[in-house]
């Protein structure tokens, strides 16, 4: 089965390789080539995440799916949430993202976070929404040089190490996006298997 990863960021990708294996055919948005940006406007990780694959869907007529992920902080209600890539502003600095959200905690205790992943599956035509989360909670300064995005500052649920301090592996065994996608892969299974 062939299905088109709607995203060109290469770690999702990476993510994403790691967890499907050989079970599909996974093709980026370069390698469907198609070189467009897909706007974000919404005000719902569900609503993005819809746009993206109904955009790549009608470009194409291939089965496709797309993402979309915030870190969502209780203290700051829910913030950055759907604003996660561009907290800091539009040119999409994790460094920047991630100085801005200690800047905002600054003195909280309360450091409860959760990353939150939905990602929409375009199958001939209809509409699949799976949704993954990851608890946890947000450091004083950020810890390790792995990853990307928030990791450097979240520490998931049961663990002492952020995201940035793990392998893939480790990561993956909580990772909010892998949660979703093993939804995901369930059920491709069972249509496959219809």
């Amino acid at each position: 089965m062939k299905l088109i990863f709607a995203t060109n960021n290469k770690h999702k990708i990476d993510e994403l390789k790691a967890v499907v294996g050989s079970k599909f055919e996974l093709l980026t948005l370069n390698e469907a080539g198609i070189d467009q940006d897909i706007p974000e406007p919404h005000d719902t990780l569900e609503a993005n995440a819809s746009e993206k694959s109904k955009t790549i869907y009608n470009l194409t007529g291939i089965n496709c799916f797309a993402d979309d992920t915030g870190l969502e902080v209780e203290i700051l209600n829910g913030e950055p949430g759907v604003k996660s890539a561009r907290y800091a502003g539009e040119e999409r600095s994790f460094e920047k993202n991630t100085e801005k959200l200690l800047q905002n905690m600054a003195g909280e205790t309360n450091r409860n976070a959760r990353f939150r992943s939905v990602i929409s599956l375009i199958m001939d035509g209809n509409e699949f929404l799976f949704e993954g989360i990851c608890n946890g909670t947000i450091t004083d300064q950020p810890s390790g040089n792995k990853g990307f995005g928030y990791d450097p500052v979240f520490v998931p649920e049961g663990e002492t190490r952020t995201f940035a301090e793990m392998s893939m592996i480790e990561k993956n065994l909580f990772n909010h996006r892998r949660k979703a996608m093993d939804k995901l892969l369930a059920f491709l299974s069972q249509e496959k298997n219809k």
